[in-house]
């Protein structure tokens, strides 16, 4: 089965009132329990790749192994760049097989936000390539994205609708309160549900993006302090809250933190519970397990999307 543009995930996505998991690949590993985890479940599939993650594992062994993903499965599966911060950044995805594109102008003023992501629009469609932007900042730090609490902006709706308008583009990734990392809240978790109701009302039958949403879950911070880790105070976005936004006009939603901490509680388990142990397979497979339990359950209690194809 060919890789999938994201436009009829979406479709059914936001008329099921479900989402679907965009989640970040590096290895070999990381896809494969992603991968098992969605065909166990029956569930659509986004599965994308950072900037660095192309700088650590090249354009073509990320795109070899999610050819090996779709010759392994029948799931529908989109490939998707994130956080594209050039033009030519997203040329190279697009011509090098990506069919879906993540166009990130959100450090511009709106106008060169607008002028950047249409310019990436243009080139994708004629191409038959679906692009995302995104509209306010996140805080956090993820990959090459750093962005302090005082730049973080909430996205402002009436704004939203207009760039959409101006752009053409096929998503839009919005602030909420959402950001990048292990450290998403100092205090209680807070999701702004009636800004995402105005853009909802503003942009009808619209995806909607949320990045920076893992859970970051308290089994595995746990896991990796108790192993030899040093994360005290990490917390993510609540699931119930996730689940929220998913039953609203939110259709994609990012998920990557989660992922490096179930691998990495599961690794420094296991070596520091085998100290004699130097063999990669045998700590890297019960990393790929924890993946594909936590991307199981992702599926079916956060996004909604078991059973879906």
């Amino acid at each position: 089965m060919p890789l999938v543009s994201t436009k009829e995930m979406f479709e059914k996505a936001y008329k099921g009132g479900y989402a679907i998991g965009a989640f970040n690949v590096n290895n070999m590993e990381i896809v494969q329990g992603i991968v098992d985890a969605a065909k166990e479940e029956q569930s659509p599939l986004i599965l994308q790749v950072s900037a660095g993650a192309r700088k650590y594992a090249k354009h073509i062994y990320l795109i070899k192994l999610v050819e090996a993903a779709l010759a392994d499965t029948d799931l529908p599966i989109a490939l998707h760049l994130d956080h594209g911060d050039t033009f030519e950044l997203c040329k190279d995805c697009i011509d090098g097989g990506f069919t879906s594109v993540m166009i990130d102008g959100s450090k511009y003023d709106f106008k060169e936000n607008v002028a950047l992501t249409k310019k990436v629009v243009e080139y994708a469609h004629a191409h038959g390539v679906v692009v995302e932007a995104e509209l306010g900042r996140l805080a956090g730090v993820e990959d090459d994205v750093n962005v302090s609490a005082n730049d973080a902006i909430f996205t402002d709706p009436e704004q939203a609708a207009e760039f959409v308008h101006l752009t053409g583009v096929d998503s839009l990734a919005i602030a909420i309160g959402t950001s990048h990392g292990a450290y998403k809240f100092k205090g209680t978790p807070y999701l702004d549900f009636d800004r995402l109701e105005k853009v909802g009302k503003l942009l009808p039958d619209f995806p909607i993006v949320l990045h920076g949403a893992s859970s970051v879950l308290p089994e595995f911070v746990k896991k990796c302090n108790e192993f030899g880790g040093d994360i005290p105070g990490a917390q993510g976005v609540p699931e119930e809250m996730l689940r929220k936004a998913a039953s609203m006009a939110v259709c994609k939603i990012n998920i990557d933190t989660d992922l490096r901490l179930a691998m990495t509680a599961t690794v420094r388990e296991y070596l520091t519970k085998n100290p004699s142990e130097f063999d990669p397979r045998k700590y890297l497979g019960p990393a790929r397990d924890a993946i594909k339990g936590m991307v199981q359950h992702k599926i079916k209690d956060v996004l909604g999307s078991s059973n879906r194809i």
